[in-house]
């Protein structure tokens, strides 16, 4: 016979059974007072609970509003615009799960490296995005009239980022990273560069030397078996898009962002270099 672990006892017995012993010695008038103390408590206590979550929430919100106060309204903008497009994307379905949602949190906490100020901002940011109505388009019309090109490849990195941490990748999302480097104007050429790089990242493995070459040339946005004169000038064009201090006035995280991607593209041109002898 399988063995159970009995629960311990609760205490409503114990409850009834005091009430018992003070009607027995007290009368009706002890009993009534034993209720209403115990009424009162439960009244006291609730209303407690409810002005600790009111401190609590009185605290997060200083923390946010003091967290935006140190910020610049370029790096609030994007980062508001960035969690609303987000959301929409999640929201394509009809739907926001909770899958999403840890996604998303994810994302902020161990991609961009949010500490736990900037986690209470972007879950704020989030609860907002939801509730809001307006439309996706409306949202990148925004943000191609208010940033430039550079910070416009930053925002579809992110979001082809977002897109490839699901397994496996969901088409519709996909189709929709698309869509959106076609509304914020970024070139047929960068948005290939920038999918190509996520798909051949997916590759499970050691990769062998055949394909760490597809990755590169894909990092660089070139076919195979292009020249190391077409190497050289996707490497120079790649270095002035992605130039940490091109979009340094977004905030530190998306500069450290432009600095991945560059630590991508010199490792690419570095193997290139190699292989070609440096010709």
């Amino acid at each position: 016979m399988e063995y159970r672990q009995q629960n311990q006892p609760g205490c409503g017995g114990c409850l009834l059974l005091v009430g018992l012993l003070v009607l027995l010695f007290g009368g009706a008038p002890a009993l009534l007072n034993f209720l209403g103390f115990l009424f009162f408590s439960g009244l006291l206590g609730f209303l407690l609970l409810i002005g600790a979550f009111f401190a609590f929430s009185y605290y997060i919100q200083r923390r946010v509003s003091t967290y935006e106060a140190s910020q610049t309204e370029t790096h609030n903008r994007f980062v508001h615009l960035l969690v609303h497009i987000l959301v929409k994307m999640a929201q394509a379905d009809g739907h926001f799960t909770r899958a999403e949602l840890a996604t998303m949190l994810n994302f902020f906490q161990y991609s961009l490296h949010y500490n736990q100020d900037q986690m209470y901002w972007v879950k704020q940011l989030i609860k907002d995005a939801r509730n809001a109505e307006v439309e996706m388009d409306e949202l990148l019309r925004e943000f191609r009239s208010r940033f430039g090109y550079e910070p416009r490849l930053i925002l579809l990195e992110l979001i082809y980022q977002i897109v490839y941490t699901k397994s496996p990748v969901i088409e519709q999302e996909l189709q929709e990273a698309r869509r959106i480097a076609a509304v914020l104007g970024i070139s047929a050429y960068d948005q290939r560069t920038i999918e190509a790089k996520y798909m051949y990242g997916r590759q499970q493995g050691a990769p062998s030397t055949a394909q760490a070459e597809e990755k590169y040339y894909a990092v660089l946005g070139l076919e195979q078996g292009a020249g190391f004169e077409a190497i050289k000038k996707a490497y120079r064009k790649l270095s002035m898009q992605y130039h940490p201090d091109k979009v340094a006035h977004l905030g530190d995280e998306f500069k450290r962002v432009a600095e991945e991607k560059m630590k991508e593209i010199n490792a690419a041109y570095d193997y290139f270099k190699k292989k070609f002898n440096g010709s």
